[in-house]
């Protein structure tokens, strides 16, 4: 009975330990003392820290501990998952700088008309920096992307999103 309660409890908690998100500590002591480590082990220790001491609490309304007070909270998954399983065809639309897979990344991430433009102007021109092997991994255009979007004035506000 316990084993297959535990196989059970594995199985419903393998998708959302497979779609987490980078930093799944937010804020917080936590998240402080262990920014930078990557792997599960630090996330789960950041996570713990936050949640046995209640500072991400205090962070949050003291604006301290990399918290901020007007926070958004966001949800990236729906933009990975879909980079994830669209990789060749962004590859392919990034590189000429137009196409639907494009087109629907823009969309996830809420962008509008006049900045879609300029996102597809931009993509094309950093395909190298975006996609820079051919065995790229989708953490790494993700990545990509989100660098290229940073350096971007118009386009910053949506590397959140990535």
């Amino acid at each position: 009975m316990t084993k297959r309660f535990l196989v059970l409890t594995g199985l419903l908690l393998a998708p959302t330990v497979a779609l987490a998100s980078p930093n799944v500590g937010g804020c917080g002591l936590g998240s402080k003392l262990m920014e930078g480590n990557e792997g599960i082990a630090p996330q789960v220790l950041a996570v713990t820290t936050n949640g046995t001491s209640g500072n991400q609490t205090f962070g949050i309304t003291s604006g301290t501990s990399g918290c901020t007070q007007d926070g958004v909270v966001k949800s990236n998954w729906k933009t990975a998952m879909y980079i994830d399983s669209n990789m060749n065809k962004l590859a392919r639309d990034m590189s000429v700088g137009e196409g639907e897979s494009l087109d629907s990344l823009a969309s996830l991430l809420n962008m509008n008309q006049g900045d879609k433009e300029v996102f597809t102007k931009t993509v094309q021109e950093n395909f190298g920096r975006i996609f820079p092997a051919a065995d790229v991994d989708s953490a790494q255009v993700r990545s990509g992307l989100r660098a290229v979007l940073v350096e971007n004035s118009q386009l910053a506000a949506y590397a959140e999103q990535i």
